[in-house]
């Protein structure tokens, strides 16, 4: 049996699934598109290719196995996206939970079957079907589980509106004990810069008691600036508009000083080292154009 163990982001990672990029299939049409941003990409033909984000996936593969993390891989869907192992599932303490996706990704979650079935029954959570939730959307600190979503009336208007306020209701009665807190996100179907596909493009904890933040993702500021009271302005990183469309929020830590990221985010990179944080650096560019960065292609399973 898997032993699962997950109640932050930044505790020692010991064994996680990372996503694949093989067999991805053909550049996806201009109707097929999830996200504002993969549909920028298709529109200017600058679409990644299979080759560059199975070059990238290996480069963090690779820092996964110089720190001693096992790493589980999907079984290969023909002609399927399944880099973002993030949004299908999640685990909170030792409970793995099966994210309720968009219908067209279901066979994603049939792919990491081989790590599903190893998780004890009474383990495994499967929310009632009107609950929507994505991975990217849970944000573990310790007591605090905090989840991004979006309240508005006009929610099925969005395809980029992934986490719905039942499941933010759902996942109180299933923790219980944790201090739940949830945040309105800004959504835009057209517009990548203006739209915060999941929490973790807009905010993410790092470190010991830091924050990477971007302001503009949250539709109400309040729910921004409780951010910031909670983790302190000190220990804030606020990002910019340009890199949050970059993804800068969405790095991936292996412990408390040791964080995977983009080589292109100078800034963010500097900030970290400046606070005493190794920084893994790899090129994830080219995955980066569909919306989602490296803590979207990872599904932590234990942490110390």
């Amino acid at each position: 049996m898997l032993k699962l163990n997950v109640k932050n982001e930044t505790s020692r990672l010991r064994s996680v699934i990372l996503g694949i990029a093989n067999s991805n299939g053909p550049t996806p049409t201009v109707e097929e598109a999830y996200d504002p941003k993969s549909l920028e990409h298709i529109k200017a033909g600058t679409y990644p290719v299979e080759e560059d984000m199975v070059k990238e996936m290996e480069a963090v593969a690779a820092v996964f196995k110089k720190y001693d993390v096992e790493v589980y891989r999907p079984e290969l869907i023909k002609d399927c996206n399944q880099i973002f192992t993030r949004d299908i599932g999640f685990v909170i303490d030792d409970k793995f939970v099966k994210a309720n996706v968009l219908p067209d990704r279901e066979q994603e979650f049939d792919a990491i079957n081989n790590v599903w079935k190893q998780v004890p029954k009474e383990q495994r959570v499967q929310l009632p079907e009107h609950c929507h939730i994505e991975g990217g959307d849970v944000m573990l600190y310790n007591d605090h589980i905090f989840i991004g979503t979006y309240r508005g009336e006009d929610y099925s208007d969005f395809i980029i509106a992934r986490t719905n306020v039942a499941a933010v209701e759902a996942m109180k009665e299933l923790f219980p004990h944790k201090t739940i807190k949830s945040f309105n996100l800004r959504k835009s179907n057209t517009n990548p810069r203006e739209n915060a596909l999941h929490l973790d493009c807009c905010f993410q904890p790092v470190g010991k008691n830091k924050a990477i933040l971007h302001k503009n993702g949250f539709l109400e500021e309040s729910e921004y600036e409780w951010l910031v009271d909670f983790f302190g302005k000190e220990n804030v990183f606020e990002i910019t508009k340009d890199e949050m469309y970059h993804m800068n929020s969405n790095i991936f830590s292996i412990s408390e000083d040791v964080v995977v990221s983009e080589k292109n985010f100078t800034r963010l990179n500097t900030w970290l080292r400046e606070n005493g944080i190794t920084v893994e650096e790899v090129p994830y560019a080219e995955i980066s154009k569909q919306e989602g960065l490296l803590r979207c292609s990872t599904l932590p399973l234990l942490r110390d």
